[in-house]
């Protein structure tokens, strides 16, 4: 009973895992304001023209932001806002997506990422991907200098001495899995990453490990199943380095139906053994 109950879990994993792979890929831009996304439409279509959806979130403030119709607000150091019951904390965010793409960092979010301090929506935002291993790509050619700065200081660039600073910081941030790309590349990047990824995916899935060579092919058998529950989990190892024909089993043996799948795109028949 034990073992029929771990191979149903392993098998509901297992759709789980094939119903996650086909949900088309999924990115969050991360913008300064309601205004930034003007320049970056080209990105959309891009994207769009790849299969790949796309949200925007829109800064109001460092703690604080829009997604959707939902406010978006960071916790700050001990306190717990509730504007908005249905909106996602910003450190739950990136469940949602396969990667999140940041056109423009400023020093302050910067130096939150590289001392693994959080209080931003943006620095709560990558150190939640981070940790749950969905990839961050931040534009590389930002002033370090956000556009409120900007406005307000009437400056573009930073000091040399703050310069510095800013790009030891992003030398710590891309030591913490952080990527960087010119922010009008940043579409191609995803594009690239989540295509590269796809690929992987596709074949860690579905490649059978078959070593033969061009000239010769694995002869074909018929396998033995013993046990009272036929996972696609064993199917597949079974094929991994062969190629086989028939599955015998024993009368009342259960067949996933995840089973059944991967027996019909591998053309394998299961036939009840003879216990006469």
């Amino acid at each position: 009973m034990k073992q029929l109950v771990e191979s149903i879990v392993r098998e509901l994993v297992g759709a789980m895992r094939v119903q996650e792979a086909e949900r088309p890929p999924k990115v969050l831009y991360i913008f300064c304001d309601s205004t930034a996304h003007e320049a970056y439409r080209d990105h959309f279509i891009l994207l769009q023209k790849n299969g790949i959806h796309y949200d925007r979130l829109f800064l109001d403030g460092v703690t604080s932001g829009w997604l959707g119709m939902h406010k978006v607000e960071s916790s700050g150091l001990g306190r717990t806002i509730a504007v908005d019951e249905s909106a996602p904390a910003p450190i739950e965010i990136p469940m949602d997506y396969n990667g999140i793409v940041i056109p423009e960092i400023d020093l302050g979010d910067a130096g939150r990422v590289a001392l693994g301090m959080k209080g931003t929506v943006r620095s709560e935002i990558i150190f939640a991907a981070l940790v749950t291993g969905k990839f961050v790509v931040v534009g590389d050619d930002g002033s370090g200098l956000s556009r409120s700065d900007r406005r307000t200081l009437k400056e573009l660039t930073l000091p040399m001495p703050y310069q510095k600073l800013f790009s030891y910081y992003k030398s710590e941030m891309h030591m913490y899995g952080v990527e960087f790309a010119p922010a009008k590349e940043l579409a191609e990047w995803v594009v690239r990453r989540v295509g590269h990824a796809a690929v992987e995916m596709n074949s860690s899935i579905c490649h059978e490990n078959v070593e033969v060579t061009a000239a010769e092919s694995p002869p074909a058998c018929t396998e033995f199943f013993d046990g009272k529950f036929l996972s696609a989990d064993w199917v597949s190892q079974q094929t991994r380095n062969r190629r086989i024909t028939a599955i015998l089993v024993n009368r009342g043996t259960i067949v996933s139906p995840l089973a059944r799948d991967v027996l019909r795109d591998k053309d394998i028949v299961v036939q009840i053994r003879d216990e006469g």
